[in-house]
């Protein structure tokens, strides 16, 4: 274990020291934990395949309405809106909830 300067205050401190004792500045960013690397990673898969299952899905229950009668485009058409606010909402849930994974496996700073 060997001293450096903190490039703030030209104090020495340990190499091994995460802030400075004297003026506070953060001279190591701490790391994510492999379980915290797995939930970002999954966070950020979730984000992308909803907008991907949001697009795909009102696509194909919109397919072919053009040759149902008005009864049956009326039904698709409250389907579909069913299924987009059910698609919504558990975007919106998994996100809260994979949020606060996120949150929780948040590196902090000794």
């Amino acid at each position: 274990m060997s001293l450096i300067n903190c490039p703030e205050c030209s104090e020495e401190v340990s190499d091994s020291a995460t802030k400075c004792p004297k003026c506070g500045l953060q001279l190591i960013k701490p790391k994510r934990s492999l379980f915290g690397k797995l939930v970002k990673f999954v966070f950020i898969c979730f984000n992308i395949f909803m907008p991907i299952w949001l697009i795909v899905g009102m696509g194909a229950a919109t397919e072919g309405m053009e040759a149902m009668s008005g009864a049956e485009q009326t039904g698709a058409a409250i389907g579909t809106g069913i299924g987009f606010m059910l698609i919504l909402t558990i975007w919106v849930f998994g996100d809260i909830i994979l949020g606060l994974f996120m949150l929780m496996t948040k590196p902090k700073a000794e």
